[in-house]
């Protein structure tokens, strides 16, 4: 107990000092998250998401640990701001959510996944954090702020949350959490039975009558049926930035199969395209590794799958699958021109 007393007395002379560093390490970590989050969010193949979620995870850590000498700032202001407290729920929803992700699993409450939650808040924080800067720019940086002492600590602090954040993965493999068995870009297995009808953003399932509807490829208008006897099994991993993936089975045919060779050759993207308007482009070159799918699991796609066709993009993240697919098109327009996120 007496051990315990000269580091309480220090600790609470540190919260007493918060001020302009503690807001600018918090400034400088919430790009930090928003920054390794798109990465982890685009990284549809091993390496890239594993550095992605670590440094994620490193950042997290980081800002957990400066929670109280943040909200010690925010009650010792002779005027508490909205944006201030607003700001700090959001972090603290963040926070709480991806832990939820990490060591709960998947799962769906009120229609909303963890991910979602911890995805949405952080959206939403961006426009408070713009707000919540400008009412207190400049937000100055120091020539005491890069001397040696700041330094150190600086890397202690980095130290400290490397070691807090090998200890929670740790204890999720100790524990057999479903931490010790998802992905690199941190996604919980599904059977392929359980993959839901997932959305991106705006769009609405639409209903279509599978015996009407035709793909045009190119020009060359194909039905479900032409489809199926030209396809055949594909396996092929669907990860989900809802928080999940789905090792399965689908049947469908290469869209190199389909398109002229030389006129693929010309191309500089191709682009699919949903009939909700949703597309993609994607380089020339992946057309072999591109399926169109009919089937999943030896059944055909129901609607929510995205009957009754839908693109299977393997090595890239769920919303690359464009689903309910209308057209295939060679274009001029390079696949680079694609924005990696959706906006529609």
């Amino acid at each position: 107990m007496v051990a315990t007393a000269p580091l309480t007395r220090r600790f609470r002379r540190s919260l007493r000092r918060a001020g302009r560093r503690t807001n600018l390490a918090i400034l400088l970590l919430l790009a930090g998250e928003l920054l390794t989050g798109g990465l982890l969010f685009a990284a549809g193949t091993p390496a890239p998401a594993t550095a992605a979620r670590i440094a994620h995870g490193l950042v997290g850590v980081g800002l957990v640990v400066l929670v109280p000498w943040k909200t010690a700032i925010i009650w010792r202001a002779s005027r508490l701001q909205v944006a201030s407290i607003v700001l700090l729920v959001l972090v603290l929803t963040c926070l709480v959510s991806g832990f939820v992700e990490v060591f709960g699993g998947y799962g769906v409450l009120l229609g909303l996944s963890p991910i979602q939650v911890h995805v949405g808040a952080a959206l939403v924080l961006v426009f408070f954090l713009v707000v919540h800067a400008a009412r207190h720019w400049p937000v100055s940086l120091r020539r005491s702020d890069l001397s040696r002492r700041r330094l150190l600590v600086t890397g202690t602090f980095t130290l400290g949350a490397g070691a807090v954040y090998g200890a929670a993965e740790l204890t999720g493999r100790l524990t057999r959490s479903p931490a010790a068995s998802r992905l690199s870009t941190g996604s919980h297995a599904l059977a392929p039975a359980d993959i839901p009808a997932t959305i991106w953003l705006f769009d609405r399932v639409p209903d279509l009558d599978p015996a009407v509807h035709r793909v045009d490829v190119s020009g060359r208008p194909l039905g479900r049926d032409d489809l199926e006897a030209l396809g055949g099994p594909v396996r092929a991993r669907l990860d989900c930035t809802s928080g999940w993936y789905a090792d399965a089975t689908w049947t469908g045919v290469a869209l190199s199969d389909l398109l002229d060779p030389d006129a693929l050759a010309g191309a500089r993207s191709v682009e699919v395209r949903s009939v909700t308007g949703y597309s993609r482009r994607f380089p020339p070159a992946e057309a072999s590794r591109l399926w169109l799918a009919t089937g999943l699991e030896g059944t055909r796609l129901d609607a929510g799958q995205g009957a009754p066709v839908r693109l299977v993009a393997p090595g890239r993240r769920g919303f690359w699958w464009v689903k309910w697919v209308a057209s295939v098109t060679l274009s001029d327009v390079p696949a680079a021109a694609t924005p990696p996120f959706p906006l529609q």
